[in-house]
């Protein structure tokens, strides 16, 4: 991986910080990859200072300006997809063509859809709702924003925090995870140089302890917008009663893969394949539990064994790689462990489950591709037998791991899509159109797709139910966490007595 340097943005410059290093494994070798450097509370006050001063004059920049700047944005992030695409790869172990076809366009596609949003917010028309006045709404922006992204879409996730932001007129402060923050660098840098002025947009990376700790807590930072998990997103929203700042938050996920039996088998096993073992299932939105009806369960679970066998697991710039490395050792041993207490606790594994360069006596077949041992690789993995209220069903693997279990009636599918904390997205698959929609109106989510899954659009939202959090991210509800709105009533009866002041009084 290329040795980069200097992972703060602040104040328009690249800058070192002062909180320290942390050395970062490459994921696909396990070799050094590279050292960050991290953010002090010191950096922190300074890129939120720096957010503050900008915050002038950019929120009374025209939505015109705003749109104008943020379409030089793209066609700068386009000047520099390969790189980008390449980065984002190294430093996160996923695969370089999933990199490349879906991550940098779909943040690249983020921007151009804020830029047409900034000229088109929209609330209750204007009009004479008192008599002798007329009334009107306007969107503001809140001021500085801080923002608190994860590891596994780094580039995206960084889109979907700044640009509503940014598009509504607030100024930002964005803490990128420290294991994965070159891209967000690079992102912010490329706003720079489309003209978007200094301050505007700062980076800071360095540890949830301290760097983290340090935005949420800042009294200049008037909002809060959090991707992660559900134990920080309750921490965040104890600060913020504190201090009486809006938050916005994305938890966990636990998406469910519901197939009633007149689903079109290979096309919900394909779906399945693919839904779960996108980004190595280091996604909110993989699907992670499928429940298949009746006789449907036998052959899907065969056919889903088949496709899984042949994913070609290797390393990440390959081009014919499929599944590369997860984020880390650390994590893959996490993912790891929780297939092992499910097989300990009565569960199946039908095809994976192994680290590669293991003893594989006894493993399950399908085993697939030739990956270096020293790499936080994990094969795509199967498990059948697990119960419903078991860790590997309730709980978020983050891994290439699918859960299989059976069900018999539609209502008893929907209760268990529905028997988990979670709410963040889920599927459901049938050819009859009135049980698609009804499985969409009863599963507790935020997303349902009907026979498809992960599909997702700028100009639709994504945010959760129930321990998912709230707050949508892309689509214009997004762009409106950013404001606050403000009712602005003329008086223009000519009369100095309104009809309500003999209320009050009649001197």
């Amino acid at each position: 991986m290329t040795e980069q340097t200097g992972f703060q943005y602040i104040d328009g410059e690249r800058r070192t910080g002062r909180g320290g290093t942390l050395e970062r494994r490459d994921p696909a070798t396990g070799d050094t990859g590279f050292t960050v450097d991290l953010a002090s509370a010191e950096d922190v006050a300074e890129a939120v200072a720096a957010a503050q001063r900008a915050f002038v004059g950019w929120s009374r920049t025209t939505p015109v300006e705003r749109s104008e700047l943020m379409l030089a944005w793209a066609g700068e992030l386009e000047q520099v997809a390969e790189e980008l695409a390449a980065l984002e790869s190294a430093q996160t172990g996923k695969s370089l063509r999933l990199a490349t076809e879906f991550d940098v366009p779909g943040s690249i596609d983020n921007v151009r859809f804020f830029a047409g949003q900034a000229r088109s917010l929209q609330a209750v028309s204007a009009g004479s709702y008192i008599e002798g006045t007329t009334s009107m709404v306007r969107r503001e922006p809140i001021g500085v924003v801080g923002s608190i992204s994860p590891w596994n879409y780094p580039l995206q996730m960084a889109a979907w925090k700044i640009l509503p932001a940014v598009a509504a007129g607030n100024t930002i402060v964005l803490k990128p995870s420290e294991m994965t923050p070159g891209t967000s660098v690079m992102f912010a840098e490329a706003a720079t140089r489309a003209g978007i002025p200094a301050g505007v947009i700062n980076i800071v990376t360095g540890t949830g302890p301290v760097a983290g700790e340090a935005l949420v807590r800042h009294p200049q930072v008037r909002m809060t917008s959090f991707t992660g998990s559900t134990a920080v997103g309750r921490h965040i929203m104890g600060i913020a009663a504190e201090q009486g700042k809006r938050v916005h938050l994305e938890l966990g996920g636990k998406a469910p893969f519901v197939v009633f039996d007149d689903a079109d088998l290979e096309a919900a096993a394909r779906g399945a394949v693919a839904g779960s073992l996108i980004n190595g299932g280091q996604d909110c939105t993989a699907a992670t539990r499928a429940y298949v009806q009746g006789d449907l369960y036998e052959p899907f679970v065969a056919r889903v064994a088949e496709l899984m066998a042949g994913v070609r697991m290797g390393v990440p710039s390959d081009p014919e790689t499929d599944l590369g490395a997860l984020i880390s050792h650390e994590h893959r041993d996490r993912v790891h462990g929780m297939v092992t207490r499910a097989v300990e606790a009565g569960a199946t594994v039908v095809t994976g489950g192994m680290l590669p360069g293991a003893d594989q006596a006894g493993s399950a077949p399908g085993q697939p591709g030739e990956v270096p041992s020293s790499g936080a690789f994990y094969p795509p993995t199967l498990v059948t037998g697990a119960a419903q209220d078991s860790e590997i069903v309730q709980d978020e693997v983050f891994g290439p791991v699918l859960v299989v279990l059976p069900f018999q009636t539609d209502d008893e599918g929907i209760e268990l899509a529905n028997d988990t904390p979670y709410g963040l997205a889920a599927s459901a698959w049938s050819k009859d159109v009135n049980r698609c929609f009804r499985a969409s109106a009863e599963i507790q989510a935020g997303c349902v797709w009907l026979n498809d899954h992960i599909s997702i659009t700028s100009e639709m939202p994504h945010g959760g139910y129930k321990a998912s959090g709230f707050g949508k991210d892309m689509s214009v509800f997004s762009l409106e966490e950013y404001t606050q709105v403000k009712h602005v009533l003329a008086n223009h009866d000519p009369h100095p007595t309104r009809f309500w002041h003999e209320a009050v009084f009649r001197g």
